[in-house]
């Protein structure tokens, strides 16, 4: 099919720009591992668990759906880039689909997040972690749709604005509150009932407790099915809005 063949072609120059410059997959890692160990040591006493194995099932999920979340959120800086160079402009008078240009971007964004996503697991089990590789598949799967999600929202956004001045801002005011009431460091257990609600409404908090309950060994847990839906049907509706927003832009 055209498209596959297109969106296969715009996926390997976009991995082959990232490759010729890793800062931001490095970058994305660091923080996560700063985290792991120097924050990790803390939770066996704050959580009351019996080893520290038992709080990184709580932690390592809340940091890998960090990483999905803020990683791919923040990419539709580099569109904004090839926007002002031009490239988007070129990219009317080539027969590539329009739908293709967006999902070749978005699958080089969910291929760095599980790369990123594998070496803090990793990293993880070198602290103690113990988990299950099909479980931990059936996990990054759900990793996989958050960033194709988030990496669909950030070009939408990014191709409206058209400013990293505009941008930055308007991505730190709605992921800040998002991640505080997702109990991504910190289980919701922990927080009063109205932050409990509050939590309801936020569909990053169902991912968390999808992941956590794969990483403690439930893929059978009523979380982890109702995280796959939820986030399913946004990532759904995120990528039919993003590759509108390409359709509109490149004409």
């Amino acid at each position: 099919m055209k498209i596959v063949r297109d969106t296969w072609l715009i996926f390997q120059r976009q991995m082959m720009l990232m490759l010729r410059n890793p800062v931001w997959l490095i970058v994305g890692i660091v923080q996560p591992v700063f985290y792991l160990a120097l924050f990790g040591p803390l939770l066996k006493t704050a959580l009351n668990v019996p080893t520290n194995a038992e709080a990184l099932k709580v932690f390592v999920p809340g940091l890998l759906v960090l990483l999905a979340m803020f990683g791919p959120l923040f990419t539709g800086f580099g569109l904004i880039a090839e926007l002002r160079a031009g490239v988007i402009e070129r990219s009317r008078v080539t027969p590539v689909s329009r739908l293709a240009l967006l999902l070749g971007r978005s699958l080089r964004d969910v291929v760095s997040l599980l790369f990123q996503a594998v070496i803090i697991t990793l990293m993880g089990v070198a602290f103690g972690l113990t988990v299950k590789v099909a479980d931990v598949l059936l996990a990054f799967l759900l990793l996989g749709l958050i960033a194709l999600m988030l990496s669909a929202v950030s070009y939408a956004i990014s191709l409206k604005l058209r400013s990293e001045d505009a941008l930055a801002p308007l991505l730190n005011t709605i992921s800040q509150p998002v991640m505080l009431t997702a109990g991504i460091l910190l289980p919701l257990t922990l927080a009063p009932n109205w932050l409990k609600r509050v939590a309801d409404a936020n569909p990053f908090s169902w991912a968390v407790d999808g992941v956590r309950a794969l990483f403690a060994g439930n893929p059978g847990a009523d979380s982890v099915w109702q995280a796959s839906l939820i986030i399913g049907v946004l990532t759904v509706l995120a990528v039919i809005w993003a590759a509108r927003s390409f359709a509109r832009s490149v004409r």
